[in-house]
């Protein structure tokens, strides 16, 4: 074993320092910075040196090395690496830097021991990616990117307020287990949802990264849901709660993705849905369970990242991704088509592809604590998403009507990642050990025996056939040009019109304690009720105004 004795997340900062300055055709020695990064990790394995620093009275803990911690690193700089290929025909340092340095933070908060570490990323998380979206310097870009900003970081507030009270109830600031039941816990229960897109915190997701560049948006899905997804297998395992928020994520994203026109915002709907199977499987708790939600994350990683890709490949050479104006792009973009259905049978679980060998993990799961309802919903859960990621995007987009647009194929260096990904996607599926080996808890789960791929192929193929009918039919959602409302209507018209209200209410309050104000000083003139007065003054004041008028008012009454 090779030991590996420096902060992970510092190689990715030092390399946003370089692609500042380096010449844009010498920019692909910047992939070499996961890749040699990842290995020599790979290789120090367990053997990673534990990293901490004293400032004042506490131990500040930059490296904190266990199996989870590591197989979410291993991700990231997978990740990483075919984000930065994906990249490479970009001119635009913005995207580089905050890319790697976005990357960086993510494996910096996986590895940190104390909430204090975490907080640091957890804010240079929001910070970096938010540049992702504002480089692609459209208007709507910026305002989804300030309201993505803001939501970001009243996560990152919520998490160091949750950090300093868990301080004074148990005198630490290591991550370990929290569970709920303090003021505290729900405070990080919330930090974290923020970050896993929680029913009715997710519209963050749903209306940013649509806005995103087609590499930004490679980018968003790997690193910010996933660091969540970590953060609560660490610190609500077994959580019941979490079980039923799991499996109301993966249904309500369903019928919102069937009726979005947007591409890309499908996806981001579908990432939601893919985000409740692992809440459900840290909910449940056990060793099958969290494996299952840990691997699901892994795979996610890859095969939404190649969706997203496919699309950004096609935004790249149309300009646009909604399916209504899509259609006929197979016939000059084959093999971003190869690689979208590639992207589409692993996020549907199909045998032998890398969704089968976890989301069956959780449903598995699911049915062994007893929750047969919840686990309807989750069957319900994977045949929505194979309607809406397994069949919509690559239907739409590449096939459906003859759109007559013939772009050219995408860049070679897209190419070159979406071949990476999809690679990644058939191995995995094809041998699951390559992930399984991985997995922090022991547990032994063989996935492909005759129930779990029955189950799966006639969940599939019925799904298919319900799709294929109700489209002969004239009955499935048609691709309409048009802006569907969310939760996010909440904050976006309900929020300004109460703050209306209350600034009428107010003002209205104001202008009531000035008439009250002139008529206490008429009823007690020697008082000399000035602007100057304290407040414990007027206080008194007012008292006795008060007081005078209650005994007018009850003279009046008896006489």
């Amino acid at each position: 074993m090779i030991d590996y004795a420096i902060p992970a997340f510092l190689p990715f900062f030092v390399a946003a320092a370089i692609a500042l300055i380096i010449p844009h055709k010498f920019r692909f020695a910047l992939i070499l910075v996961p890749i040699v990064n990842g290995i020599l990790l790979y290789t120090s394995g367990l053997n990673t040196a534990n990293i901490s620093w004293q400032l004042h009275n506490f131990d500040i803990q930059i490296m904190d090395v266990d199996k989870l911690s590591l197989m979410f690193a291993y991700l990231f700089h997978i990740a990483c690496a075919i984000c930065l290929i994906y990249a490479m025909h970009l001119k635009d340092k913005l995207q580089l830097v905050s890319g790697l340095t976005y990357a960086g933070s993510a494996i910096g908060a996986v590895f940190s021991g104390d909430f204090i570490t975490l907080f640091i990323f957890w804010e240079l998380l929001a910070v970096t990616s938010a540049f992702l979206i504002f480089a692609r310097k459209t208007t709507a870009a910026q305002n989804a990117g300030i309201r993505y900003l803001i939501i970001q970081i009243l996560s990152g507030v919520a998490l160091l307020i949750a950090a300093i009270m868990h301080f004074n109830d148990i005198g630490s600031y290591d991550i370990d287990f929290v569970g709920l039941g303090t003021t505290a816990s729900y405070l990080f229960l919330f930090a974290f949802g923020v970050k896993a897109a929680f029913p009715f915190l997710h519209t963050w997701l749903t209306d940013a990264y649509p806005e995103a560049t087609p590499v930004g948006t490679v980018f968003l899905s790997a690193f910010t849901t996933k660091v969540a997804i970590y953060m609560l297998a660490r610190t609500f395992p077994g959580e019941d709660l979490l079980v039923y928020i799991g499996a109301a994520m993966t249904c309500f994203p369903i019928f919102y993705a069937v009726i979005e026109n947007d591409l890309r915002k499908v996806l981001a709907y579908s990432l939601i849905n893919q985000l409740g199977f692992m809440v459900c499987g840290i909910g449940i708790g056990t060793a099958l369970a969290l494996n299952g939600a840990v691997a699901h994350a892994f795979n996610d990683v890859i095969f939404k990242g190649l969706l997203f890709m496919t699309m950004g490949a096609v935004l790249t050479r149309v300009g646009h991704v909604n399916g209504s104006d899509l259609g006929g792009l197979y016939k000059t973009m084959p093999k971003t088509t190869v690689f979208c259905i590639v992207g589409a049978a692993s996020i549907s679980a199909f045998p032998l592809f890398s969704g089968f060998i976890s989301k069956s993990m959780v449903m598995a799961a699911m049915i062994e604590a007893g929750h047969e309802y919840l686990w309807l919903m989750l069957l319900f859960a994977s045949a929505g998403v194979f309607h809406h990621a397994g069949i919509k995007i690559p239907f739409f987009a590449f096939f459906a009507h003859d759109s007559g647009m013939r772009p050219k194929e995408a860049p070679t260096n897209m190419l070159i990642a979406m071949g990476i990904a999809s690679g990644l996607c058939i191995a995995f599926g094809s041998y699951p050990w390559l992930v399984y080996h991985l997995l922090p808890w022991d547990n032994v789960y063989q996935p492909y025996d005759v129930t779990h791929v029955l189950t799966q192929l006639q969940l599939l193929f019925f799904s298919a056939l319900a799709f294929v009918w109700l489209n002969k039919q004239g009955l499935y959602p048609p691709e309409l040009r048009s802006v569907n409302l969310d939760s996010e209507w909440l904050y976006r018209k309900v929020l300004p019109a109460t703050g209306g209200v209350l600034h009428n209410a107010m003002a209205f309050s104001l202008h009531m304690s000035k008439r009250t104000f002139l008529l206490f000083k008429s009823l007690v003139p020697k008082m000399h009720i000035n602007e100057g007065a304290n407040a414990a003054t007027l206080t008194y004041r007012m008292v006795i105004g008060f007081v005078i008028l209650a005994v007018i008012a009850f003279i009046t009454e008896i006489m």
